[in-house]
């Protein structure tokens, strides 16, 4: 601002005259008049309101905390690790309905089908895929059909492609197979879609009826309710947006669940596909809990007299079991209510469904509930049924009713059973259990790695020289024992065990190799309880006066037992008998019978009084899930020597085991006399041993996998060594031959197996004319042969001669080759570890016992200096199998999985009376 030269300021600017123009003049109509002012008194609005103006300035924010909140739940879902879903699924108790559902987790899967539709379309194409394969595991299965769907969905390949491709898949298939694939390819029409997430179709249909239950309009909790009952939403949001990292509490949501809008809220939503699971809604009810009159029970809470609460259930029904959309059911039960009562009616809208099904099936006789039961298919609520019949794939809506009001049990410190509880607790590995977390291998072993598998070597264990004067000739023996044996000398093993064996009636536990001569052992130990009843004077021997009992755990080594027994004893006059499932013997026979040979299943209390000696073979078996019945039998044996006094001579024969001092104290052995333990270097022919871990992911790699290692290794030894591949079922023995002959024609090697110009492709070209089975006659002019118990005994004949002189090169068998018949080779393959158990309804791990002895067939100890032992497992079994083959696999008791039953077996033999006795029976056992 300027100033005067006498520095006062210029206040001309703000003269009223200066100014005036500028000032604005107020509208003061729009102003209100004094005489209008309110004065409390009503009024109408009329012409005062534009009702187009209404909620036009409505405001749409939602809860401050749902972001964090979804967040967090989302995390949650996210670090559920996998495994622990399939653990949840398994533990649930109940078995899958179908293949779908039992491949549901199988890695690396592109297609799930999302209808009902397409799931029947897919099932369809899961049983052809499985008729090509031959018999695989599920995830074999489900693996192989998805790559299959993926190359037909493939647009951008012709057919004569699409076929070449999946031939590589599935091996050779016919045209009218490939066209039915691709019929059925061109039904599945959800192929691609974003959402993943296999669900049952009876679950969607459920699902979106809950959708609509979310829309109802009237809100009938207060504020209060709403904040308490806050941790039970579930949010359903395709979002990804950043939150706070507050630390809220919520539980887990469905990560499954459908997209909606991003403050769509779900009250009470339940999720069975996802990961997680939202907090129970008390409103809901489980099928278990509604009877005939459940419904007239709950009315009854609001109206006491029971006419009127009959009147009135029986039209809640009625509305509830119309046609009407949810709100209009809503609107007719609050008119029947009164306008009261809103908690009653919530739990009607919200278990609509499963009161009216549950009710008609409770008030229904025996044919009106079949009628019913199709209706509910029909409508799509057949979730409700397998809830009701405890199905793992039905429907989880919410926990029982009864459940809810609860109290929350503190849980025990220490594990136990309720009383009455006839649940036993089991060890889920069975004998698959390994205890011990590291594998320390032999100098001179490695490992390698390759594209989709790794392998790891270890060398055969150097041969232990012993001198000639070690080795205890037959003629040390009485002469009249000498007849039992058809060798000069004992070998090494039998040698340093012959003085505690025969002379001396000390328990025994034998741990050695396969083909170390543990049966002349056993020989031994009978012709040591054969001279104490032997008259020296006649010779002749008091044949009524014991009895020796030989436990062997197949049915096939019991015969071969027999045989054996029978011709090396028959001089003796001793009578040898074969008990199993198969062969039963009538008292009378027992009673003629000196030496029993049975399966431990069929080991009898009749005959035990007589009994002197018990031999129990592949004593290892303990760590079987047949174990249990084992350790009963020894128990049981050990108690009544005790309490009667008569001695009973315990002797056990056992593969190299880790942790043999326990079971040395189980069978009550002197370590320092009767305890003989014998490492690798014993076997009489050393073994090499190979491991094949396959690492690839997606199931039906892994089986393409390990069919090209098993190519080759068999080529490593064409033209060299016989070979014995073992696989697990019988149509596997002539798919796994035709692949390898197949391969090797492909690549030209197979005339390292039979060249075309040697005799032997005469002779095997002329045998193959007399052979039945289509599949061997096709195989074996190529020096390929397979064998299986489904082939005729000619065909298996044939097979074993033309083995055992040399002719045939590699043998595709199934493990009945190994328990029957004694047919070793120098290198033995196990392809695949995994066998369908029957009585499990599911693929499991070959026992310990089969895999010793299909190995067991590597070497020949008359041409050999060493045998081959190859197993193509998956990469995560690799430390189980090496720990078994190398002498560190602890043998664990199974005995608590039938712990009940063997209880309750002693308390009927009358052994057990009371619980002290029980506590002692049980120190008895391997536990």
């Amino acid at each position: 601002m300027s100033g005067r030269p006498g520095g006062k300021p210029d206040l001309s600017g703000y003269n009223y005259g200066a100014i005036s123009s500028l000032v604005l003049t107020a509208d003061r109509s729009a102003l209100p008049r004094r005489d209008r002012e309110p004065d409390g008194a009503p009024t109408s609005l009329a012409g005062r309101i534009d009702p187009r103006e209404m909620g036009s300035r409505v405001q749409r924010q939602a809860p401050k905390d749902v972001e964090k909140k979804k967040k967090k739940a989302g995390d949650a879902g996210k670090q559920e690790a996998p495994e622990k879903v399939v653990k949840r699924r398994a533990e649930a108790g109940f078995g899958y309905t179908d293949i779908i559902d039992a491949t549901q987790d199988v890695e690396g899967l592109s297609y799930r089908p999302r209808t009902a539709e397409t799931r029947e379309v897919y099932e369809v194409m899961l049983s052809t895929v499985h008729q090509v394969l031959g018999d695989q595991a599920q995830d074999i299965v489900r693996s192989a059909t998805d790559a299959v769907l993926e190359t037909l969905k493939n647009e951008s390949m012709k057919d004569f492609d699409k076929k070449k491709e999946i031939q590589e898949v599935l091996g050779p298939v016919s045209n009218d197979v490939f066209s039915q694939l691709v019929a059925r390819a061109q039904k599945i029409t959800d192929y691609g879609a974003e959402d993943e997430t296999m669900a049952d179709p009876d679950m969607e249909r459920k699902d979106a009826e809950i959708d609509d239950e979310v829309g109802v309009a009237v809100v009938f909790d207060d504020e209060e309710q709403e904040e308490e009952d806050e941790e039970g939403y579930e949010i359903r949001d395709g979002s990804d947006e950043e939150g706070d990292e507050e630390e809220d509490e919520v539980d887990e949501t469905t990560p499954g669940a459908e997209e909606a809008g991003d403050e769509e809220l779900v009250i009470g939503g339940s999720s069975t596909r996802g990961a997680g699971k939202a907090k129970t809604d008390k409103d809901i009810v489980s099928p278990h809990a509604i009877d005939g009159f459940w419904v007239q029970r709950q009315i009854s809470e609001v109206y006491p007299d029971p006419v009127t609460a009959a009147d009135k259930a029986a039209s809640v029904l009625s509305i509830l079991g119309s046609e009407s959309g949810l709100r209009d059911c809503e609107n007719q039960l609050m008119e029947l209510f009164e306008f009261q009562s809103f908690h009653v009616i919530t739990k009607f809208l919200k278990n609509r469904d499963v009161v009216v099904w549950c009710t008609k099936l409770m008030r229904s006789d025996a044919d009106e509930r079949i009628n019913i039961e199709v209706a509910m298919r029909e409508k799509g609520v057949g979730w409700i049924l397998r809830e009701l019949a405890g199905d793992r794939q039905a429907k989880k809506v919410q926990d029982d009713a009864m459940d809810v009001d609860e109290k929350k049990l503190a849980v025990p410190k220490t594990a136990t059973l309720a009383p009455g509880s006839t649940v036993q607790p089991k060890r889920t590995s069975g004998g698959h259990l390994m205890s011990n977390k590291k594998c320390k291998l032999p100098e001179g072993s490695f490992k390698r790695a390759r594209k989709g598998y790794e392998e790891i070597h270890v060398p055969a264990p150097q041969k232990k020289q012993g001198g000639e004067e070690e080795l205890v000739p037959v003629t040390a023996l009485p002469e009249w024992a000498r007849k039992a044996f058809t060798v000069p000398k004992l070998n090494r093993v039998q040698s340093k065990l012959y003085p505690i064996a025969f002379g001396t009636d000390e328990p025994l536990l034998l741990c050695a190799p396969t083909g170390a001569g543990k049966t002349n052992v056993a020989m031994l130990t009978i012709l040591n309880e054969l001279s104490k009843y032997r008259d020296e004077a006649t010779g002749e021997f008091a044949l009524d006066d014991f009895k020796i009992v030989y436990i062997a755990p197949m049915k096939a080594l019991v015969q071969e037992m027999v045989g054996n027994f029978n011709a090396r004893l028959n001089v003796f006059g001793i009578k040898v008998g074969e008990l199993t499932g198969d062969s039963q013997m009538t008292k009378q026979q027992i009673s003629e019978t000196q030496i029993i040979v049975t399966t431990p299943e069929n080991t009898d209390t009749s005959y035990t009084n007589l009994v002197r000696l018990m031999i129990i073979d592949e004593i290892h078996l303990l760590h079987d899930e047949r174990g249990p019945v084992l350790e009963s039998v020894v128990a049981r044996t050990i108690r009544r020597m005790e309490q009667t006094g008569e001695y009973v001579r315990l002797v056990g024969l056992s593969a190299t085991l880790p942790n043999y001092q326990d079971v040395a104290t189980f069978l009550r052995v002197d370590e320092s006399r009767g305890l003989f333990y014998f490492d690798a270097s014993y076997r009489p022919c050393a073994l090499q041993q190979q491991f094949i871990g396959v690492t690839e992911k997606k199931a039906i790699k892994r089986f393409q996998v390990m069919n090209e290692v098993c190519y080759e290794k068999v080529l490593d030894q064409a033209g060299k060594n016989q070979t014995l591949v073992f696989v697990h079922s019988r149509k596997e023995t002539a798919k796994t031959a035709k692949f390898i002959r197949d391969m090797a024609m492909e690549k030209e090697t197979i005339t390292q197996f039979v060249r075309p110009d040697s005799a032997t492709r005469e002779i095997l070209t002329e045998e193959a004319g007399n052979v039945k089975d289509g599949n061997l006659r096709d195989l074996l002019p190529f020096g390929f042969a397979i064998h299986h118990a489904g082939m005729t005994r000619e065909d298996r004949n044939l097979v074993e001669e033309l083995f055992a002189d040399g002719a045939v090169q590699v043998l595709v068998c199934t493990a009945t080759l190994a328990w029957g018949v004694n047919l070793p080779a120098h290198t033995v393959i196990i392809k695949g570890t995994q066998i369908y158990n029957p009585e499990k309804g599911r693929w499991v791990e070959l026992s310990s016992q089969d895999v010793l002895q299909m190995l067991g067939r590597a070497g020949r100890p008359q041409y050999d200096t060493y045998g081959e032992g190859v197993i193509i497992t998956n990469h995560s079994e690799l430390q189980y199998y090496l720990s078994l083959l190398n002498q560190q696999l602890p043998i664990e008791s199974q005995f608590v999985s039938k712990l009940a039953d063997n209880l309750n077996a002693e308390i009927v033999l009358g052994t057990v009376r009371n619980r002290d006795e029980a506590v002692q029976w049980l120190g008895y056992t391997y536990l």
